[in-house]
């Protein structure tokens, strides 16, 4: 597949993947040689515009964000037409790393310095004032110890209503898929149901049901009293510690006051499973 030859004053060097309504390449900065990410939006219709506004608010949120688990946003470029701004491109570390949800070979004792990792970026991202709105084994990077939180198109403020439902069916928290404030315990709630499906390559049962699943109904979102709880990842993959079992349950109850209110004691308790698993 082609792509263009430069971006921004940037040769392309390669196409490294695509979203909703963007394109990220890698490119080369023509002066220190060095090599970036560059997620690339044009607007093409009016309906594009919200994919624009994402990825200013990626760049200001990102840039606002200083962590080792969160990859590092640059420059944002913008270019206008009749002073409206018809096409950006966000410069971002290039990470040359597989997703979590391809490493399906992970130890367990892996798999919980990964959630360490996870929680650590996340609570920095709380700590500044923003949620990420959208953890999921795809919006991760491994690369041994090196795990990198990407894609902030998603995240918002504290305390946000968003207009429109936003969230990944199989992760999504019941306070997204039905449009109340978004907060640090959603985030807990994403965590925990990436958690559940990294041990056991199963999606939980969430307000916004995969298409196609046995759970998904016409009439929209399930209401809260209709989500069932997964069974205990104990019980699905004999062998995993009770102790990680119990914290991922806690992250992904439904109702949100009956979660962990923080990264800190998810922390804790991954740190308390990661000494038992090291002996």
């Amino acid at each position: 597949m082609s792509h263009p030859v430069e971006l921004f004053g940037y040769p392309v060097v390669g196409r490294l993947g695509e979203g909703a309504a963007s394109t990220i390449y890698r490119i080369r900065d023509p002066k220190s040689g060095a090599e970036y990410a560059i997620k690339h939006v044009v607007k093409r219709s009016d309906k594009d515009q919200r994919f624009i506004d994402q990825v200013i608010g990626e760049h200001r949120i990102g840039t606002s964000i200083k962590h080792e688990s969160i990859r590092r946003i640059g420059r944002l470029f913008r270019k206008r037409r009749r002073f409206r701004v018809v096409e950006v491109g966000l410069v971002m570390d290039c990470v040359d790393a597989p997703a979590l949800d391809t490493l399906r070979d992970l130890s367990p004792l892996e798999q919980v310095r990964i959630f360490i990792r996870l929680a650590e970026g996340l609570m920095a991202m709380h700590d500044a004032g923003y949620v990420h709105a959208d953890m999921k084994p795809t919006n991760v990077l491994v690369d041994g110890s090196d795990v990198r939180i990407i894609d902030l198109g998603q995240a918002c403020e504290i305390g946000t209503t968003k207009d429109r439902i936003q969230g990944t069916p199989g992760y999504i928290a019941p306070e997204q898929a039905h449009r109340r404030r978004i907060t640090e315990r959603t985030d807990v709630y994403n965590l925990g149901a990436t958690m559940y499906w990294v041990v056991s390559g199963r999606l939980i049962p969430t307000a916004l049901p995969p298409k196609g699943s046995k759970t998904e109904i016409s009439s929209g979102p399930l209401g809260p009293d209709r989500i069932a709880m997964p069974v205990p990842l104990r019980e699905v993959v004999p062998g995993t510690s009770p102790e990680l079992s119990e914290l991922v349950q806690d992250c992904i109850r439904v109702s949100r006051g009956d979660r962990p209110a923080t990264m800190i004691p998810v922390i804790d308790r991954l740190l308390r499973v990661d000494r038992a698993l090291s002996r």
